[in-house]
């Protein structure tokens, strides 16, 4: 007869912790510090582009932080972590502990990095940003060094279904000032990345046809506009990484400002052969929000320009410690700057370029008047350049009544990056 064995039955210890909705104090409780009583967010989309905003209630009256937690792809479930998760746990909180916040906030989710929580933390991270200037009067950038300029230069955007609707826009883009012009083009019959689309049918994309575009594309703008026009374009990494290096080779005789994202989030390792092949300028980091990943490439001086979304790596707190990495690495910047990024997300990157010796190019949206609305401060340009703002903290406010006038957008009106395809079926990145 076969005896089995049972192992003993093991008891099992308890964890060394409790849960409970309430906060420890920080070891330096200062009881006449100003506390955060409140952390909310806001969708509105006055341009048909989701937009987050945080706000972040003190105990002082009147005295509102204002943060940009843009992530248009994800807009309400970051929306959703600031109101389910960061509110509570920072109420309480004094809102001059800047950087424990930033700390704290990020290690309590546990799992570390990505875009959700980055802006969603952003959010908060800005906000206290401009509660710290508004408190002494002074604009955000006094509290960053003082600023080493006086104003910033920008560039906008033109695009064109052919190359006589480009040409008129750079022309249109010229006489407002601007010495700095990101150009796309619509590749014909392809789902072109930046430009209009002579039919919204298409879908497919085909990146040799691309390749054989962008050249021709450049050489017709010098031989329009001369060489004291700027070009800057963004390849928005649809190419691979072996077309990356021939299609940087081949605009390097119309000497790009820089070249966009000529590879993907997945292939920065690529960029070391890049560089060795071509001395076209190379800006990335739009996709990316790993701030490992951009500690290597800055320090390992694989781009020219660090160009991330500052939201999407966690606010100011985060990218003014890499803009201080760039500066000592000769790197400059060119903080992320489309419609996706709020006029306060705009004020942040501005607040960093007046500050920074890193600084580069800023990118520039022209906001619609009902955006502006929403967004009284919203910055400006004059001859191509944003002047240094004077007011206290970001210099930037959100009008919640007149946002509410534009609710949010669906979220299905971002399925269209994932549904080009290449003529074989596979899908590209966007």
């Amino acid at each position: 007869m076969d005896v089995q064995h049972h192992a003993p039955m093991r008891s099992r210890i308890a964890p060394g912790y409790t849960q409970s909705d309430a906060m420890p104090p920080v070891p330096w409780h200062d009881p006449s510090g100003v506390r955060i009583t409140r952390v909310s967010a806001t969708i509105t989309a006055p341009d048909g582009v989701n937009l987050v905003i945080v706000r972040v209630d003190t105990g002082e009256p009147g005295l509102i932080g204002w943060g940009c937690a843009t992530f248009t792809q994800r807009a309400f479930a970051v929306a959703e972590i600031v109101n389910t998760y960061l509110d509570p746990l920072l109420r309480g909180r004094d809102i001059s502990d800047i950087s424990d916040i930033w700390q704290t906030t990020t290690l309590d989710a546990y799992w570390r990095g990505g875009p959700d929580l980055g802006s969603a933390l952003a959010g908060v991270d800005e906000g206290l940003w401009d509660l710290a200037g508004k408190r002494l009067g002074v604009p955000t950038w006094h509290l960053l060094g003082g600023r080493v300029r006086t104003a910033v230069e920008t560039y906008t955007h033109a695009s064109g279904r052919d190359f006589q609707e480009l040409a008129d826009q750079v022309s249109a883009c010229r006489d407002a000032g601007y010495r700095h012009v990101r150009c796309q083009m619509t590749v014909p019959g392809q789902s072109t990345y930046g430009a209009a689309q002579a039919d919204r049918a298409h879908s497919t994309w085909d990146p040799e046809a691309y390749m054989r575009l962008v050249p021709n594309m450049f050489a017709q703008l010098r031989e329009r506009f001369g060489d004291e026009l700027e070009i800057i374009h963004d390849v928005h990494e649809r190419v691979d990484p072996h077309q990356a290096v021939r299609l940087l080779r081949a605009v390097e005789e119309y000497r790009p400002f820089f070249m966009e994202d000529p590879v993907a989030p997945e292939d920065v390792d690529w960029l070391p052969r890049l560089r060795a092949h071509v001395s076209t300028p190379i800006a990335l980091g739009e996709l990316l929000s790993d701030m490992q990943t951009f500690v290597r490439i800055v320090t390992e001086r694989q781009v020219d320009f660090v160009r991330c979304h500052i939201s999407a790596i966690g606010g100011l707190t985060p990218a003014r410690k890499l803009a201080t990495l760039a500066e000592l690495m000769g790197v400059r910047t060119a903080w992320h700057g489309p419609r996706d990024v709020s006029p306060i997300g705009h004020a942040v990157a501005l607040a960093l370029d007046l500050s920074s010796g890193a600084f580069g190019i800023h990118e520039h949206f022209e906001f619609s008047p009902q955006t502006m609305e929403i967004f009284p401060g919203t910055p400006t340009t004059s001859d191509g350049m944003i002047a240094a703002n004077t007011a206290p903290g970001l210099g930037v406010e959100f009008d919640e009544d007149v946002a509410r006038k534009h609710p949010p957008v669906s979220a299905s009106t971002n399925w269209h990056y994932s549904r080009v395809r290449r003529r074989d079926g596979s899908s590209q990145r966007p």
